[in-house]
């Protein structure tokens, strides 16, 4: 592709992702990428944007429908999988079967290829030193992305970093916080993870570790988890070891 198409199709894309995300009930920029990325990719099923910092800090900004929302929280609750690979390596992660990788991510991949995921594409959204999360593209059957798909993948997830990176600065000139609302927050994670982490006298960490202990031996998620919690269906003390 020569750099004055490159150009144009870039500019058509971000065009058409202002759009939809100006359109008012939509929920912003990193939920129009997602649907962005369905709609440019055919054979994509599904699409994740995540906001993310330490290993307790992420939101999920964007998501095509309820089944990558949903493989977006398993890796939160098990703390592995190709977004957070992506993340923490800067690099993109593209796995074209997921059944071929059940060493190296056991939870993750066991608990995705249950509800139909078999290959999935990790992209860090950053620019220079700044990493804000990933995107991740979903398919429900296995094989790779084309030479083409992976060149329009990056710029996808350039356009969603520069987005966010946008909104951000909006705020910051308006003196107003950052917040953009997420498909799924975490927040009750935090809230519980407090909780617990001050009853028993240990850290957030290690309080946050066996919150995902026991809503993976329960085969649950960690929000659903920490809901329980905060709603006094599970004690703390449950937890205590």
């Amino acid at each position: 592709m020569d750099q004055p198409l490159e150009g144009r199709h870039r500019r058509r894309l971000w065009h058409a992702i202002a759009e939809r995300a100006d359109v008012p009930g939509q929920d912003g920029w990193a939920q129009a990428v997602c649907v962005a990325c369905v709609e440019t990719l055919p054979r994509l099923d599904g699409a994740i944007v995540a906001l993310r910092g330490d290993v307790r800090a992420q939101q999920v900004l964007g998501a095509s429908d309820a089944w990558a929302a949903q493989l977006a929280e398993t890796q939160y609750t098990v703390g592995e999988g190709p977004g957070v690979e992506a993340y923490v390596t800067g690099g993109p992660i593209l796995i074209p079967d997921l059944g071929g990788e059940q060493e190296r991510w056991p939870g993750f991949v066991r608990s995705a290829m249950a509800v139909d995921a078999a290959a999935m594409f990790a992209f860090p959204l950053q620019v220079g030193a700044i990493r804000l999360g990933t995107l991740e593209l979903v398919r429900r059957r296995s094989g790779g992305l084309s030479t083409r798909e992976v060149s329009e993948a990056v710029l996808l997830a350039e356009l969603a970093t520069i987005g966010l990176l946008e909104e951000a600065g909006e705020a910051e000139r308006a003196g107003r916080e950052f917040a953009p609302r997420p498909v799924t927050s975490f927040r009750d994670v935090n809230v519980a993870t407090g909780m617990l982490a001050a009853q028993l006298r240990i850290s957030l960490d290690d309080a946050f570790i066996r919150l995902r202990a026991h809503a993976f031996g329960q085969g649950r998620s960690v929000l659903a988890v920490a809901r329980d919690v905060l709603d006094r269906r599970i004690r703390l003390e449950e937890l205590a070891e």
